[in-house]
């Protein structure tokens, strides 16, 4: 059975961190593929105006060009409207028979999902990796008694196994220490600070030059 995990966001930019989860969760999970969804615009934050799709799919496009795995989906960009995390994911496995989807998020979004549309939806329909982040303390509470009877805290020596047949399962996993934000990104460049190119590929701090973006 084929394994692919989809990850959604903004990408505000793509930053180190999103491709360093790409890469190592390809490896941890046995993936056959992992795909970047950009939100055309994130249905639960109204209040932020992200930059154009076009810009995001593009310096997407950039970093991940070389990445044999590592592919970029338009199902969200290309949609009528605009799409809630469970429609999206409902439509990914209506349409792909015989493969084990995981939806990849991080602890910020872990922290708010109860803030989504059918979130309970979300977490059921496949399996789910929340990547954590350095001194960052996760919670639990904030789910359901049954959402937390799936959760498989993969930072627990004795959970690893359990990557080898998931079951629409929750995995904690750590294995990306790497804190970054494009929040951050964003504001370094637009208060003229250094050191904001080392936190994204190359790729794309040549194109946030070229088009003058976030300043």
């Amino acid at each position: 059975m084929k394994r692919i995990a989809f990850y959604g966001g903004s990408f505000d930019p793509l930053h180190c961190g999103h491709l360093t989860i790409a890469r190592k969760l390809t490896g941890i999970f046995q993936l056959d593929e992992f795909v970047f969804i950009p939100a055309f615009h994130a249905p639960h934050k109204k209040d932020k105006n992200p930059t154009s799709a076009f810009h995001r799919f593009a310096m997407l496009a950039l970093a991940t060009n070389t990445e044999e795995k590592i592919k970029i989906s338009k199902i969200e960009l290309d949609a009528p409207h605009k799409p809630y995390t469970f429609e999206t994911l409902t439509r990914l496995k209506n349409e792909l028979e015989n493969t084990q989807i995981f939806f990849v998020m991080g602890a910020d979004s872990w922290a708010e999902i109860t803030t989504w549309r059918e979130w309970e939806k979300v977490l059921t329909l496949v399996n789910i990796i929340v990547v954590t982040r350095p001194d960052y303390e996760i919670g639990f509470t904030h789910v359901t008694n049954e959402i937390r009877e799936r959760i498989i805290d993969l930072r627990k020596p004795e959970n690893k196994s359990e990557i080898e047949n998931p079951k629409s399962e929750i995995y904690i996993t750590d294995a990306v220490q790497i804190d970054v934000s494009a929040t951050e990104i964003r504001k370094k460049i637009s208060e003229k600070q250094t050191g904001w190119r080392e936190l994204v590929p190359r790729e794309v701090a040549n194109y946030i030059e070229k088009y003058n973006l976030y300043i």
